[in-house]
């Protein structure tokens, strides 16, 4: 098997470091990487395998040696700018912020879900949102199964999708809240300790969010069926990391509760959790430094016909950002497609 030359760009970040950390447990045979970031960290240096690696500065030329695959995590203007300038160097970018992930052109993936459209790509491929990818592992099965008319999407999001600041000011707020002084916020419009704030991402005229529309608009794109029903709400909760969803799903067809469990526990990369009766349901803290996805309080709706309710969990670091991107690179790799 060939050995690949990896770019990581966006390295000194949240989403890059641990980048770093889950390459290091996929151990991908690759010959070289190589880290970027902006012009303020380069020099610095990163443990990566046991050797330091020192950070280089992200150019317009960084690519001209030659990489096969560049795992992005800079933010939408980065993407926008140098993401075309890899791909026109016949390298493929796996990019993690929101800039392609609409584009007719670009496949947004899941590789539990939808390895398959990565068969068309012009070498840039979407990451899709950390609230989307964990719901896609339970919805595939379902719409496979039995299909999908309706979901409704309720999400409790940790402040490490907000980077350090919304870490910070978590971490901070508590701080402050103990030693009786005032915390000074660097992300969130109100204190996020002890609240929980119903706004992720800026509102829109029709009065959802930017993240509830890509809740929804790349649930339609990786799932392939516009017909669904969808609507969302997204709220930031005082949790460090991981997040946590209520899905509600109204199937197409009658389903057996017990079945349903048994199929979740047969996909890929998914982790039934349940057992109420004995406190047994995914957990925030369950998830973190896990790559997998957990689902668990399952339970019909009788509300509408074929109703299901079911709570989703995972770590919105690893499996909603690096590692759903590394894996992507791993399917290419094992699949010769790259």
């Amino acid at each position: 098997m060939k050995n690949y030359r990896i770019a990581v760009v966006g390295a000194t970040g949240m989403v890059g470091r641990t980048f770093i950390k889950v390459l290091e447990e996929y151990n991908l045979p690759v010959a070289e990487y190589v880290l970027f970031a902006s012009k303020r960290s380069a020099g610095n240096k990163i443990e990566f395998f046991g050797k330091d690696y020192v950070i280089q500065e992200l150019n317009e030329n960084s690519f001209d040696s030659g990489f096969d695959i560049a795992l992005f995590s800079a933010g939408g203007s980065v993407s926008a700018k140098f993401a075309p300038i890899a791909a026109s160097k016949g390298c493929v970018v796996i990019d993690n912020s929101s800039q392609w992930r609409m584009d007719p052109t670009v496949p947004l993936v899941v590789p539990e879900v939808n390895p398959e459209a990565l068969k068309e790509h012009h070498n840039i491929i979407a990451n899709p949102n950390c609230s989307t990818i964990q719901a896609m592992l339970p919805l595939r099965v379902l719409q496979k199964k039995y299909g999908i008319r309706r979901i409704v999407y309720s999400t409790y999001q940790a402040v490490s999708g907000a980077g350090l600041a919304g870490w910070n000011d978590l971490v901070g707020g508590a701080k402050s809240f103990v030693e009786g002084t005032e915390y000074e916020l660097k992300k969130f419009p109100f204190p996020i300790f002890s609240n929980c704030i119903p706004h992720i991402d800026v509102f829109q005229e029709d009065g959802y969010t930017k993240e509830e529309h890509k809740m929804m608009d790349e649930t339609h794109k990786i799932l392939g069926d516009n017909s669904i029903r969808i609507t969302a709400t997204t709220v930031r909760v005082p949790v460090l990391n991981g997040h946590s969803e209520s899905i509600n799903v109204e199937l197409a067809s009658e389903y057996d509760l017990a079945t349903v469990k048994k199929e979740l526990a047969e996909m890929e990369g998914l982790v039934v959790l349940d057992d109420p009766a004995n406190n047994v349901y995914p957990l925030a803290s369950i998830s973190s430094g896990s790559n997998d996805v957990f689902v668990g309080r399952l339970r019909r709706d009788d509300s509408v016909e074929n109703g299901l309710n079911m709570w989703v969990v995972a770590d919105n670091i690893r499996k909603g950002a690096a590692a759903n991107a590394v894996q992507i690179a791993k399917y290419m790799i094992e699949h010769e497609m790259v």
